[in-house]
Formats: structure tokens, C-alpha cells, sequence
């Protein structure tokens, strides 16, 4: 019997712990708490790993989503003073979830070259088949639905060859979709200075403290093989 209440305050417990809110924020920041009251002008909450803490009060317009501890999500929108509200309100103000996110930061990683690109990079460039990378990646989020799902523009200008004593510069420019838990995939131009191709990339993107830190997966096909890239890094919002 003994063994048995354990147990059963031990589930207790583990629902307690996971049973949290996030707020997450026009910034892209995240705060784990736990909601009190949704007031007209101000969301009420408690920190979540400090629920005797004092009670805090954000404002509505500095929220985008509230994700609740039943899996259900609520996107905020401020409320405007009678005395400012248009008459076509409805038809003229921006929906929250077209807000423009410009996000920047730093990339590297690797290419590895694949076929009869090996040959080539070897007698034309004297040049092994892995190649580090080392770059800047300038993230436009377009728009973020009500389920997390964001529209995504990126361009990521890249150097590579520097561990060989070459300057091989590359620009890639891709289009794609980000999922609420962070998968992502795209296509769009690469561009060398042997030529062009089209880059197939895929990967996720691990948010915490309003810093992301994407890792990304991407090949460009050609007829003479394949070069396969792994970048890594972080960014956060510009403006």
C-alpha cells in the first residue's frame, strides 16, 4: 500500500512539473510561468521555477502566444482604447501572426565534395575535398501561424578553404518552412564562383533565452557529384 501512494505521489509530482504555461514574446523570447489572469490591457503571471515569487504583469503588446499547459495555444492581441480604435478596425489592423522577424548571426561548419568534383577541386584548385566554412547568416521571418509554423527567407554568405590557404567565397539564398518544434527544410540558388546550383537544405532550430542555434544539413546536386554542407551556430533578433 505504502509502495503504491508513492507512486502515486510521485506521478503527481512529474504532472506538476511538466503542467507549466510559455509565453512567448513579440522578441521571440520565451518565459516558462504560470498564468494567473488575462486582464484587457496585461497578462498576470508567476515564474514557473519560482511560484512564491512575487506576481508579475506583462503587457498584452509585448506578447505574441500564450502556449498553456493542456497543449492549447492562444495568440494575443492588444486591445486599442475605444477613443483610437478605427471604425474599420477590423479590416486595417495587422494580424500579429504577419509580424516581421529579422533575426542575424554567425555560421560554421564544413563541405565535403563528392564525385568527379573530388578530381576537379584536386588538379584546378589543388584543394582537398573538405572544405571548413565559415559565414553569417541574415534570417527574415515573414510570418508565424497560430500552430508555430513560420515562413522563413534566409541569405548565409560563406568563405571556405581557409585551413588550405584558399578564399573560396559562396552565397546561398534559401526559402523554406520552420515547424512550431523547430524542423525546418528550403531550396534556393547557391552560388560560386565555378558556377550555380540549386541547394536542398534541411535541419532544426533549438530556442532558449531568446538565442536560436540552428543546425543545417544541405546538399547541391550537380551532374560531375554532389557537395554536402553541416553548418552550425546561433543568432538572434536584429530589430
Amino acid at each position: 500500500m505504502k509502495t503504491l501512494l508513492h507512486t502515486l505521489l510521485l506521478l503527481i509530482c512529474c504532472l506538476q512539473v511538466v503542467a507549466q504555461d510559455i509565453i512567448v514574446k513579440r522578441n521571440a523570447d520565451e518565459i516558462n510561468a504560470k498564468i494567473l489572469e488575462i486582464t484587457p490591457e496585461v497578462v498576470k503571471y508567476k515564474r514557473f521555477d519560482y511560484l512564491d515569487g512575487p506576481t508579475i504583469s506583462l503587457a498584452k503588446s509585448e506578447i505574441f502566444m500564450i502556449k498553456y499547459a493542456n497543449g492549447t495555444k492562444e495568440v494575443i492581441t492588444a486591445a486599442t482604447a475605444p477613443s483610437q480604435r478605427p471604425a474599420l478596425a477590423n479590416q486595417y489592423q495587422e494580424h500579429p501572426m504577419q509580424q516581421v522577424i529579422k533575426l542575424a548571426g554567425p555560421r560554421v561548419g564544413f563541405t565535403l565534395i563528392t564525385g568527379a568534383q573530388v578530381q576537379e577541386a584536386r588538379e584546378e584548385y589543388n584543394l582537398s575535398p573538405f572544405i571548413t566554412q565559415f559565414g553569417w547568416q541574415f534570417e527574415t521571418r515573414i510570418f508565424t501561424t497560430s500552430n508555430g509554423l513560420s515562413g522563413l527567407v534566409e541569405f548565409v554568405p560563406l568563405i571556405g578553404g581557409l585551413e588550405q590557404g584558399k578564399f573560396i567565397p559562396s552565397l546561398n539564398g534559401i526559402i523554406g518552412l520552420r515547424g512550431a518544434k523547430g524542423f525546418e527544410f528550403g531550396i534556393g540558388p547557391n552560388l560560386t564562383p565555378t558556377g550555380a546550383g540549386l541547394a536542398l537544405a534541411l535541419g532544426t532550430n533549438f530556442h532558449t533565452e531568446g538565442i536560436n542555434f540552428p543546425v543545417n544539413l544541405a546538399v547541391v546536386p550537380s551532374n560531375s557529384g554532389a557537395r554536402f554542407s553541416l553548418l552550425f551556430g546561433f543568432n538572434s533578433r536584429k530589430y
